[in-house]
Parts: C-alpha cells; structure tokens; sequence
C-alpha cells in the first residue's frame, strides 16, 4: 500500500516564523502598555541639564562680562557685553600681544570704584552664567606687550615694541599713544604682560601702577580669557581680532591663540552663551531617554 508525502505541519510542529510573529507580538504588547512620559514630566530633567551644562560652560569654556567704563572706547563702549574665551589658558596658553583680555584686578588698581550690590536673583544667575558677576572686580585693557619683551612710549612718540614702533588705530579719535603718561623702556618679565586702554587718556593702565607691588605688570595667573566677541546690543555684534600691527616682522613670534568657534552671527544676548549652549546639550541627552523609556526591550 502505497502511503502519500504529508503536507503542512504535524500537531504540535512549530515553524520558525511562529517564534518570531510571538515574540513581535509580545513587544508590541509591552511598548503599548509602557506609558509614554509627558514632556511637563521631563522638563524638570531638562532644566536640570541644562543648568549644569550651563555652569559648566561657564566655569571652563566662555563667561559673559559686562564693560563698566570708557578706559576701551571706541573697540568697546559702556554697557556692551563680551564673551570671554576661558577654555584655551586651561591648555597652557598665554596672552598674546594685541588680544582684548579680562584679568582679576592685580593689585587693588580698582581701589575707590564703587562696586553695585547685586540682589538675590542677580546672584544666583551669575552663579550659573546668565548674568555677569557683579562682585568681582575684574578688569579688561589690551595687551600690548609679555614677558620677554622691551616696551616704551616717549611723549609725542608711538608705543614701541622689541624697536618696533605700533600703529594704533584703534585708539580713541583724539588721544595719543601715551602723551598723559609716558614710559620705558622697561623689560616685562617672564609670567607678566603689559596692558593698556584703548582710551588712552581715559585708562588708569599699567601705566600708572608702576609703583605698585606689581610695577605695573599683570601676572598670566590673574587673566581670565581672552574676549573674543562683542555679543551684545545686537546692533554692536563683532569679533574682537588681533590687529595687525602685532603682525609685523620682528616683533616677536606670535603664536595663534585659536579662539572658540564662535562668531558674530547667530549669538544670544549677554549671559545666554553658557545657557544656550547648555540647552543645545540638554535636549539630545532628554530625547535620547525618551526614546529609551519608550521603545527600548523590556526585561523579564
């Protein structure tokens, strides 16, 4: 007797398409009773990161300051804030000739300014780098010559720098290069730089601290960071480059300071660099765990 082939499958024989329609099945069914997390739920988290971030940056890579006088006119006017690069000292770098610079008053050269009390909110932002401190008494000039080099300025002269003479046309229209304060040559030393405003008749610089404990200089410990942009108003948004009087053959070799790739476009207002930068950071992190919670493999 003849016994014909058998077809399909025995009771009780599963294919291998079977498994994998169960276990399909099996996390679909977990992903649509998981609960989505309401966005309201993860804004806290959001916040949390971002202010974190926010200090972080603050702390280690570009902080806001606020310009309090005239002694910078015309590069930099009252009421204008800069973002300060603070990231590239950490690797060892020091100023440079002809950079914008922020440096902790050196030897009290701010003796007599007042200094405006700022409220609890003022406080706590500035802790997170949404507002320029108020308490410390920082100070921003342009660095005209560092250690090693021989600076003087004669009356009716220019600034010379290693026998160099500079042309300053970033000097407020109508003042001299050092005519209210004359001096040199003098040889900075090493761990020092030299400092002057752009508003030369109106800047209590290295000039006039020559018989301070400092004799004028300011040690590369008390810089901050180099400003490197005008951030705010809008209408006032540049870079802050070296000129290119620095430039000029002998005067000393110039190593490029690479600032943070910020320009002037596209900036937020004072104090909003570290915050925005830190949100940009937060929310990547927030929507990857979210996706996490909600399409990851479930345990168990």
């Amino acid at each position: 007797m003849a016994v014909g082939a058998r077809s399909g499958r025995d009771e009780g024989e599963e294919r291998p398409d079977d498994a994998v329609e169960r276990e399909t099945e099996a996390e679909d069914s977990g992903a649509a009773a998981r609960p989505h997390r309401s966005f309201w739920k993860e804004l806290p988290l959001l916040i949390g990161i971002a202010l974190l971030l926010a200090l972080l940056i603050k702390t280690f890579l570009v902080q806001a300051f606020s310009i309090p006088s005239d002694s910078m006119q015309n590069t930099l006017q009252r009421g204008d804030r800069v973002l300060v690069d603070k990231l590239t000292p950490w690797f060892g770098s020091e100023p440079e000739r002809g950079e914008v610079v922020v440096f902790h008053d050196p030897a009290n050269w701010l003796s007599g300014e007042p200094t405006p009390e700022p409220n609890v909110a003022q406080k706590a932002l500035s802790w997170i780098g949404l507002m320029p401190s108020a308490e410390e008494k920082d100070l921003i000039k342009r660095t005209i010559a560092v250690g090693g080099d021989t600076v003087e300025c004669k009356k009716g002269g220019p600034v010379v720098v290693n026998g160099k003479p500079l042309d300053e046309p970033y000097i407020y229209p109508g003042n001299t290069a050092c005519d209210d304060a004359p001096f040199g040559p003098i040889t900075v030393p090493k761990g020092k730089i030299w400092v002057m405003g752009d508003h030369r008749q109106n800047s209590q610089d290295s000039r006039y601290h020559m018989q301070d404990s400092t004799q004028g200089f300011v040690p590369v410990t008390d810089v901050v960071g180099r400003a490197v942009v005008i951030a705010w108003p809008v209408n006032r948004w540049a870079t802050l480059p070296v000129p290119d009087t620095f430039d000029q053959p002998g005067i000393g070799t110039q190593a490029a300071a690479a600032a943070l790739g910020l320009g002037a476009s596209g900036l937020a207002p004072v104090g909003l660099g570290p915050a925005a930068l830190g949100l940009t950071g937060a929310v990547p992190l927030v929507m990857w765990r979210r996706r996490r919670l909600t399409s990851g493999p479930t345990a168990g």
